[in-house]
């Protein structure tokens, strides 16, 4: 143990050493996104300490795995819970929706600090109205539920989008919603105003430079040191894709009458190897964006367009999980490998976790909650199998946003 405890030790005071630089820490915060596509990951037991350590605060889950909620008690770490989209149609349903909260929300307070259920993800991009259809009542139904248990005031509800739920995103400040979404998307903006949550965008710069390497600025996506890009509309100076990408966000939402709708980074990472017709995908280009990333967040308050707005983005991810399907990224976005050493160098040291921990070792999740499926996913989606969006002057992009900076023995 004494062991274990000195590498946490190590980790903690070099990643201090890698996000701070002797600037005043901001509210803005980091959080991690906590997949489990993969039969050799630690407990989550042994995830706890180094998430303490590192000094995470939030984690973001695809489903509400009871033991991951269990072994996070009294650690004063957020959650964001998720429900898949195979339950949508079921979660319909006012008993349902109160069963499930019951289960996996209300069980684990107050030891477990539950703030918010994403009901859904990616829903609008699939094209699939018999799917969206689902979504806004499933949404109110959970509501309800939550306000029935006395727990609204403490647990929003809310979804995560695709970035190509935008038609416009360049200049950002022309940021627009789809027109075919928006007689969908508005009423659930509506809820999320009315309801006092946020909304969940997932971003992912990597798929812009993927989509156009020749035309895309690696340096723009990596936030490194470029000329950046002058926003016509509002002569804004944008130095990096991430923030441009949220302040279109905010034009999209401003132009349906939402302007003080939060907007949080529900998913964003980049991978550290992908196949031959995904370039940028390496090591040393998910060095750049995620250490970059880590710096900004703490240094900045906001957007250009939003200064006084907090920041609040979900790194994808904590682990490379090996059983995702897909191309060669969607397996390789973790900061760390299973066995808890680092997949790539953002200086600090990793853990040698010895393999399997017996944690998951079917590689099939159990289902969060009692009722069975329609299509049962474990509901988990391939990042690549959202929407693309469309960057004007063919910058093509797709975003999706998680946090992962967990390691564990």
């Amino acid at each position: 143990m004494a062991h274990f405890t000195t590498h946490l030790l190590h980790i903690s005071a070099a990643l201090f050493l890698l996000i701070s630089f002797n600037s005043p820490l901001s509210v803005s915060s980091i959080g991690i996104n906590y997949g489990q596509i993969a039969n050799n990951l630690p407990s989550p037991d042994k995830v706890v300490p180094l998430m303490k350590c590192i000094g995470a605060d939030k984690v973001k889950l695809y489903d509400a795995d009871p033991k991951v909620l269990k072994a996070f008690a009294n650690t004063d770490i957020e959650f964001v819970v998720g429900i898949g989209n195979e339950y949508l149609s079921k979660l319909q349903d006012p008993d349902a929706a109160q069963s499930w909260v019951k289960t996996n929300v209300q069980r684990y307070l107050p030891a477990t600090k539950i703030t918010s259920i994403a009901v859904g993800n990616e829903v609008l991009t699939f094209n699939d109205t018999s799917l969206s259809d689902c979504l806004l009542p499933a949404m109110r139904s959970i509501h309800t539920a939550l306000v029935n248990l006395k727990l609204d005031r403490q647990v929003t509800v809310t979804t995560a989008h695709s970035l190509a739920v935008l038609q416009t995103s360049y200049p950002p400040s022309a940021g627009a919603f789809r027109d075919d979404l928006k007689d969908c998307i508005t009423p659930i903006l509506d809820f999320l105003s009315k309801t006092c949550s946020p909304f969940l965008i997932n971003a992912y710069p990597f798929f812009a430079y993927k989509g156009n390497s020749k035309e895309v600025s690696l340096d723009f996506v990596l936030f490194q040191p470029n000329a950046g890009i002058v926003d016509s509309g509002n002569n804004l100076h944008y130095d990096n894709m991430l923030f441009a990408q949220i302040d279109a966000v905010y034009a999209a939402l401003d132009q349906l009458g939402y302007k003080d709708l939060p907007v949080q980074i529900s998913e964003t990472g980049w991978p550290s190897k992908g196949d031959d017709d995904e370039p940028g995908a390496s090591p040393e280009n998910a060095k750049k964006y995620n250490g970059n990333l880590f710096k900004v967040v703490n240094q900045t308050k906001g957007t250009p367009a939003k200064p006084d707005n907090d920041l609040n983005i979900f790194v994808f991810a904590l682990f490379n999980e090996n059983l995702k399907p897909g191309p060669t990224s969607e397996r390789n976005y973790g900061l760390f490998k299973p066995d808890g050493s680092p997949a790539y160098n953002l200086g600090f040291s990793g853990i040698s976790a010895g393999g399997n921990s017996g944690h998951n070792t079917s590689g099939a999740l159990p289902p969060p909650y009692t009722l069975l499926p329609d299509n049962p996913n474990n509901g988990y989606m391939s990042i690549s199998s959202a929407g693309r969006f469309e960057w004007e002057n063919s910058m093509r992009i797709r975003i999706i946003v998680m946090l992962m900076l967990i390691v564990v023995v």
